[in-house]
C-alpha cells in the first residue's frame, strides 16, 4: 500500500491515478465488509495510521464465475497472464481456475490515459519497472 501512495506522490499531479479493488479470493485475506476497508488499512494492514492517496473501491471478484467484467476484459482480451506458475490452489477461493486468472493480491494493470490496457504486472514485478512504464506513458 505504501508503494501505491508513493506512485501517487510521484505521478498524481500528472494525468495518473491508482485505483484499488479489494478482493477476498486470495487466502481469504480481506474478509471485511466494504465500510470497514479504510479502517482496516488505517489500523491493521498496513496500519500505523495509513491513509490511501488513491480511490479504494468496494470489494470485487477478479476471478471465477462471478468475476467483475472489467477484470474479464483485462485478463482475457487485453493482457493475458504474466506468470506461468498458478500457485497453491488450496489458497484460491474461486472456481473454475483458468490460466489467465490473477494469481494473488497486488497484481497490477497499467491503463493508458485514453483507457487502453498497456501492461500487466505480476505480484513480484519490481516497482521500478512499473514506475518507468508510467513515466514513459506520461
Amino acid at each position: 500500500y505504501h508503494r501505491l501512495n508513493a506512485l501517487m506522490e510521484m505521478f498524481g499531479h500528472l494525468n495518473f491515478t491508482v485505483l484499488a479493488f479489494p478482493c477476498n479470493l486470495f487466502g481469504l485475506q480481506s474478509p471485511e465488509v466494504n465500510h470497514e476497508t479504510l479502517n482496516i488499512l488505517k489500523y491493521v494492514r498496513p496500519g500505523g495510521g495509513f491513509v490511501p492517496k488513491f480511490p479504494v473501491f468496494g470489494k470485487v471478484e477478479v476471478n471465477g464465475l462471478n468475476e467483475d467484467p472489467l477484470f474479464t476484459y483485462l485478463k482475457k482480451e487485453a493482457l493475458p497472464f504474466v506468470n506461468p506458475v498458478i500457485g497453491d490452489i488450496k489458497k484460491f477461493y474461486w472456481s473454475p481456475i483458468k490460466v489467465n486468472d490473477i494469481r494473488w493480491n497486488f497484481e497490477r494493470f497499467l491503463i493508458t490515459a485514453d483507457g487502453m490496457p498497456f501492461r500487466r504486472y505480476e505480484l513480484h514485478c519490481p516497482i521500478d519497472i512499473v514506475e518507468k512504464d508510467i513515466a514513459d506513458l506520461l
